[in-house]
């Protein structure tokens, strides 16, 4: 079918951003998840781990104390890029801990699901495991605008560039929210 018409508003949204390891895809959905909001009960009375150190990050920590027994927050630096009253609240939690200069390298379990994960600090190469029942991935998102690829004008990032203060993209009557 052919469909015409005088103007099209492209709100495509975004998907997570993803850590890429193979162990990630294989427990996606039996422990590792990009949404606390969606999957944070399943781990009521648990121990889990989030991977990230901007608001989202905090955040999704601080909704996951809630129901879960302990969050670790596990960052590849040593300092958070979270606004710092988000910090602050963090750090004064007594459910919260931290994992600085760490990177998860892979995700544990069996067939029941995942059970811990194997990390690695990034100034000593040490590598230690911790134990958790779930890890949350919040290293940001990626625009769903594949479609419109070279033939929209795009940012090196793949975001559609709108004009100032508008929506109006590079083809007139097309637009991006």
């Amino acid at each position: 079918a052919e469909y015409t018409g005088d103007t099209v508003i492209i709100s495509t949204g975004a998907k997570a951003r993803w850590l890429g390891l193979d162990s990630e895809q294989k427990f996606q959905g039996k422990g590792v998840s990009a949404c606390a909001t969606c999957d944070g009960f399943f781990f009521r009375g648990k121990d889990v781990a989030i991977v990230g150190g901007g608001n989202t990050a905090a955040e999704e920590a601080l909704f996951l104390t809630n129901f879960c027994n302990s969050v670790t927050i596990i960052h590849r630096r040593d300092e958070m890029r979270a606004e710092k009253i988000l910090q602050q609240r963090l750090f004064d939690h007594e459910k919260i801990s931290f994992k600085w200069d760490t990177t998860v390298e892979e995700i544990l379990g069996d067939e029941t699901g995942m059970t811990g994960l194997r990390l690695k600090h990034v100034k000593t190469g040490e590598e230690s495991t911790l134990q958790a029942a779930g890890l949350f991935v919040a290293i940001g998102h990626d625009p769903a605008t594949e479609l419109f690829k070279e033939q929209l004008d795009m940012d090196e990032t793949g975001y559609i560039v709108s004009a100032h203060d508008s929506t109006a993209t590079s083809i007139p009557g097309v637009f991006a929210a």
